[in-house]
């Protein structure tokens, strides 16, 4: 039987959220090239795989830290998927942008937020963890009391750990990079190249090109 990390991998697989393109790097928001690219966006447009996430999703949340106040979703790729948490453990949402509106009311927390309330954080992936944690830091700054981050998926990088230990704060994720890459093999979605060329990215993803 597989496990929930597994089931999700291969629901990632299956609908193609994830790309391998070697001879054409991907550019992350932190600079990094990458030969590899999950594109969470797809979930969205397949109701079995959306379902299995947002259970999943609510699974986690209701293990690891009972019921919040509010579900908070990071932009723009994550906000689909908190409201639908939010939505199935009937609690408030909000989301939060990468930085504050230059118009209107200039907000970055979009919704309505008490100071004191207790926050999880959800995000579609995370591989530094640098846009993930100005969340976070933008929940503080509001006077929330930020429990933690679920995301779908993690690179699993040693910098993204650092980084949330800096930030105390706690992070947990669906599945992620090796439990993908394992599930990838055993379903021939990767060729033999590609592994060799996944590993040694890898090993030094910052320097890698």
């Amino acid at each position: 039987m597989n496990t929930s990390k597994e089931l999700i991998a291969q629901e990632l697989l299956q609908i193609k959220a994830i790309k391998l393109s070697p001879a054409n790097p991907f550019t992350w928001a932190s600079g990094w090239k990458s030969p590899i690219y999950c594109d969470n966006r797809k979930i969205l447009s397949y109701p079995k795989t959306r379902d299995i996430v947002k259970n999943a999703f609510a699974d986690k949340v209701k293990d690891i830290y009972g019921l919040p106040d509010v579900i908070a979703g990071v932009a723009t790729g994550a906000i689909a998927h908190g409201v639908l948490v939010a939505e199935l453990l009937n609690i408030p949402f909000v989301y939060v942008r990468s930085a504050s509106k230059q118009h209107g009311l200039s907000n970055q927390i979009e919704g309505a937020l008490k100071t004191g309330q207790k926050v999880v954080v959800i995000e579609d992936l995370v591989s530094t963890g640098g846009s993930s944690l100005k969340a976070v830091e933008a929940l503080r700054n509001a006077g929330a009391e930020v429990l933690g981050m679920l995301a779908i998926f993690s690179y699993g990088f040693s910098v993204a750990d650092e980084n949330f230990k800096k930030a105390n704060c706690r992070l947990d994720t669906l599945t992620d990079y090796f439990t993908l890459i394992e599930k990838a093999v055993e379903h021939d979605y990767i060729l033999p190249e590609q592994i060799k060329t996944l590993q040694i990215w890898r090993k030094s993803p910052e320097t890698w090109a």
